[in-house]
Order: C-alpha cells, then sequence, then structure tokens
C-alpha cells in the first residue's frame, strides 16, 4: 500500500541504492528524458495536436471508436463524478475492464485526480482479483457486469475485499449497493466543469502486479514520468514510423496492453484494439482500418501468419510484425520474412517494458535469432554470480537500468533483492550480448511460466495443485509450444494411496478455486519423487529435459 504523501525513498532501506536511484532520476529529468508531463497533460498535449485521431477498440459487447478530443472531454467530466465519491489525490482504485472505451476513461480520470490506478486482467479469476484488491489498498474498483461468459457483478459475493470498496459496474446488471458507471456519467453532465488540480509528474501512476518467483504477485510502480517516457519512446523513430497503424492483441489489464491504450493518447500512433483474440475479427479490423504493422505474441501472429499464407486478402495492408513477451522461435521470423511481413523481435517486462527491439536494418540472422538492440537511453549490464560484468558472448544475468524503469515494489522488503548498488534492476533473466549490441535472452532465473505473454507463477500453481486431495507434491514448468511459447505443465508425486490427477481433474479443481484459465495445467506427468539439489530443492532443469 502507498502513503500519503508518497516518499520513494521509503521504498528502500539501502542509503546507497536510494541515493543511486534519486540522483538517476534528477539526471533523467535534467537530460530530458523525462519532459516533466503528467498523463493527463499527455493527453491534453495530443488532443491539442490532433484532436481528431481516432482510437478503434473492437468488441463482441462494446465496440467503440473515438477521437482523443472526445477522450480528454469524457475524462475529465469523469473525473469530476468520481471526486464527488470522495476519491482524492494518492488514493489506490482498481480497474478490471477488457479494451472498451470506458477504460481508457477510467485510466484517465483517475490519473486526473491523482488517483493510482491498479489494471487488472479482466479474465483473472475471483481469488486473484480478491487477492490484488487488498493488496493494493484500493478504495474503488470497477469492473463490468459481464464479458463473454465472465459474470462479474454475480461473482462480487466470492470477493470478500470487496465489501469494503465503493464498486461501480460498467452495464445494466448492478447489484445492490454498487454504482453504475452510467449515473456516474449522468453526475458528470449535471454538475460544473471540472478543474483538475496541479501533479507532480514524479507521483505514482498506477500499480500493475505481476507474477514472478514469488507465490503472490508483485505490485510494480509506475509514476507518471516513468510511463509517459514509456509510451513516448517505445514505437519512436527509428523503430517505427509515426504514421504506422499498429494491431494489437493485448488487455488492458497487462502492461503490454496498457501501454498500446495510451500510445494514441501519448504518442498520438494510431493503433486498433482487440478486447478478445479472434484471428477473424483480427483480419477484419486490419482490413478496415488498413493495418500496417502486427504485434502479439507468437500465439497471435503465427494466427495471422496462417491466414496470410492461405491468401487471405484482408491482410494485405499488413508491411511488417512485432513478436515478444514469450520465446520467439528464429523459424517463425524467417518464415514471416518469406511471407513479405519483416519480424523483429522485443525484450521487456513490467517493471522495464523497453529493453530491447529489433530495428528494420538489422539482418534476417540478427531479428530471427536475438531480441534485438538495447534502446536508447537504457543501460544493460551481464553479469555472473558475483556481479562482475561479463563480455560479449559470455552468459550471465540481465541488469538493467532506464527512464522508463518502475520505481520499485509496493513491498519494500523485494526492492531490497531486486535492486543492485549503482540503481541496476536485476532482472532475473539470463541472457547474452554480442559484439555488434544484440541482445540474446537465453534463459530466466525467476521461476515464471511464460503462456502466450503472460507471466505466470510456477509458485502459485504448484501451491494450487497441492491442494488436490490425490498430491503430495508438485512441480510446475513451461513446457515449449509453438503457438502459445510455454503452456503450464505440472509434475506431481501423489499421495502414498492414489495416483496424480488427470489434465480433467486438475481443470475442475483449478476451476472451483476461482483461478484463471490460463494458469491451468496442460500437461501432468507423475513421478514416484523429484531430483534435488544437495539442500532438497527441486531441480527444475532435469524435469524439463523430460518434455
Amino acid at each position: 500500500m502507498l502513503g500519503r504523501p508518497f516518499d520513494p525513498d521509503a521504498l528502500f532501506s539501502d542509503e546507497e541504492i536510494r541515493n543511486a536511484r534519486r540522483q538517476l532520476r534528477r539526471q533523467w529529468r535534467d537530460t530530458g528524458r523525462y519532459d516533466g508531463r503528467t498523463l493527463p497533460e499527455a493527453l491534453a498535449d495530443s488532443a491539442r495536436a490532433t484532436p481528431h485521431l481516432q482510437l478503434v477498440l473492437h468488441s463482441l459487447e462494446r465496440p467503440s471508436v473515438f477521437t482523443l478530443e472526445e477522450l480528454r472531454r469524457d475524462s475529465l467530466a469523469m473525473a469530476g463524478a468520481l471526486a464527488s465519491t470522495g476519491l482524492q489525490r494518492g488514493d489506490v482504485a482498481a480497474v478490471q475492464l477488457p479494451n472498451w472505451r470506458e477504460t481508457a476513461v477510467a485510466y484517465t480520470a483517475l490519473a486526473t485526480l491523482g488517483v493510482v490506478f491498479v489494471p487488472i486482467v479482466h479474465t483473472y479469476g475471483h481469488r486473484e482479483t480478491d487477492w490484488i484488491l487488498r493488496a493494493s489498498g484500493a478504495r474503488m474498483y470497477i469492473c463490468p457486469d459481464r464479458w463473454g461468459n465472465l459474470d462479474f457483478a454475480g461473482r462480487l459475493g466470492d470477493m470478500p475485499a470487496t465489501a469494503d470498496l465503493d464498486v461501480v459496474i460498467v452495464g445494466e446488471d448492478v447489484p445492490a449497493g454498487a454504482t453504475a458507471w452510467s449515473d456516474l456519467q449522468d453526475r458528470a453532465r449535471a454538475e460544473p466543469a471540472f478543474e483538475p488540480m496541479a501533479l507532480d509528474a514524479s507521483d505514482p501512476a498506477l500499480i500493475v502486479y505481476t507474477s514472478g518467483t514469488t507465490a503472490d504477485p508483485k505490485g510494480v510502480i509506475h509514476t507518471h514520468e516513468t510511463f509517459v517516457t514509456e509510451v513516448r519512446d517505445i514505437f519512436a523513430p527509428p523503430v517505427c514510423d509515426k504514421d504506422m497503424v499498429a494491431l494489437h492483441p493485448f488487455p488492458a489489464g497487462h502492461i503490454a496492453g496498457l501501454i498500446m491504450l495510451f500510445n494514441p493518447v501519448v504518442a498520438g500512433l494510431r493503433n486498433v484494439l482487440l478486447d478478445r483474440w479472434d484471428p477473424e475479427a483480427a483480419a477484419d479490423q486490419i482490413e478496415a482500418c488498413r493495418v500496417t504493422l502486427v504485434n502479439g505474441t507468437p500465439f497471435h501472429v503465427g494466427a495471422l501468419l496462417d491466414m496470410h499464407e492461405a491468401g487471405d486478402q484482408r491482410l494485405a495492408t499488413v508491411k511488417e510484425a512485432t513478436c515478444g513477451a514469450a520465446g520467439v522461435p528464429p523459424s517463425l521470423v524467417e518464415r514471416s520474412e518469406r511471407l513479405g511481413w519483416p519480424m523483429r523481435r522485443t525484450y521487456g517486462s513490467s517493471e522495464h517494458p523497453s529493453v530491447s527491439f529489433g530495428l528494420r536494418s538489422t539482418p534476417l540472422r540478427d531479428r530471427a535469432r536475438t531480441d534485438g538492440v538495447i534502446y536508447e537511453g537504457t543501460g544493460l549490464r551481464i553479469v555472473d554470480d558475483a556481479g562482475r560484468d561479463l563480455g560479449p558472448g559470455e552468459e550471465g544475468e540481465i541488469w538493467t537500468i532506464g527512464p522508463d524503469q518502475f520505481l520499485g515494489y509496493t513491498d519494500p522488503a523485494l526492492n531490497e533483492a531486486a535492486f543492485a548498488p549503482g540503481g541496476w534492476f536485476r532482472t532475473g533473466d539470463v541472457g547474452v550480448l554480442d559484439h555488434r549490441g544484440n541482445l540474446t535472452i537465453t534463459d530466466r532465473i525467476k521461476d515464471i511460466i511464460i503462456r502466450g505473454g503472460e507471466n505466470l507463477s510456477s509458485l502459485e500453481i504448484e501451491d494450487l495443485v497441492r491442494r488436490h486431495p490425490s498430491v503430495a507434491e508438485a512441480a510446475a514448468v513451461g513446457m515449449p509450444d509453438q503457438r502459445y511459447g510455454e503452456r503450464v505443465c505440472v509434475f506431481v508425486k501423489p499421495t502414498a494411496d492414489g495416483h496424480a490427477p488427470s489434465v480433467a481433474a486438475l481443470a475442475d479443481h483449478f476451476a472451483q478455486l476461482g483461478v484463471a484459465k490460463q494458469k491451468t495445467p496442460e500437461k501432468v506427468m507423475e513421478v514416484a519423487d523429484f531430483p534435488r539439489t544437495a539442500s532438497g530443492k527441486v531441480k527444475k532443469s532435469e524435469l524439463r529435459k523430460q518434455l
């Protein structure tokens, strides 16, 4: 939970790291890497410069096309309505909505108030959502009445944390005690024009919860200046052209989807977002909006390549592709090249969203087999176990530093292990730099599974599997997959009188626990015991060899 007023130094007990981070922030301001703008100020600038620029959000339930000027106007009015509920600067509000117009309005309205917003992936189950609501200290929770077959309004009773929150429902089915989004809109229209207060770009803007080496998610704090810098620079030349039109499949509760939702808001780029992945709908939007770049994981881009190879003329305007968030097979990049869509790989995380990106001028061999060059203004080191720098071609842990990097975790205890002297962020990823400056991610220290671009905690999955009555012990690993990058595989040591549960049995088990479907194991392997280190830890490298 954040204090009010917020003190960034309170995130670190190590004086050396605290001073280094403080000095870096001053340096980035002095050199113009931070331009001093808050999110609402960036929106106001973009709305003045390109008021008619459209945001296109495809949805079966709530499709929307609206301009930057409409977003600025609606978010300012909604900020006034939200302020009338008692929300104020420094409060926290959680938003669990798909890629809808209301999502963009909610985020920018909250930011206008100086309220820290917490994006939650809309496919999360009630268990994950309740945990995030409690951990974040949210005062308000904004969600749909339903989306697809997910009944958000009906599951409020399964989330005890909502009993203490102001709940706002987007939709017609509004439970007793909750407020309808439409009522807030009516209130906004009836009240005088809202006059926002001045905010500080160094204030926290959002907290993204991400899974990593711990079973519980970690709260990643981004300020207005770290996030505005990220969104401003991620697709800036020479990475991409300003006149491109890009299609993105990531949800607004995920850091990638959040960045793409704000690309038009901050940088004036033309983006098309989907609220669910459907290749046919994606192809229709590509044709209608004349999309030139497709972005996603191997799962998303691979599906569109299949359609392109089959001669689907709806994809005729596409000129290139970008791919990241999961292990990208070199064969996919080479295939995309053969089919006329030069592809580039990317690397980043919720903590440091943009670290490396392939350039168009890079030879195919590098675009296929590396994750690109380091972004301008970003520092990167490859170090050994003792923190000593390694040379080109030597594999080690990746440490990064840069103006778009997060401020720290909400739990100060996590920051001591996450940051090294000088303010460097220990990514937990293993990689190598070549003599041309290309980075290649080769492994992960962090015990996560990346399925379809989303980080899933192995420890959390193992804990859930162990709750099944037939399971004595479990170990979850990522199983390589051409479509999703990885799928969830669990090795199970059953109880003495039983056998490992089947995939179907675990699916029922996870559904009863209210867990997001993507975390459900897709392969189960029974073992009599686990290979272990001398200290008793399971040697997952040995388990992966069995896949």
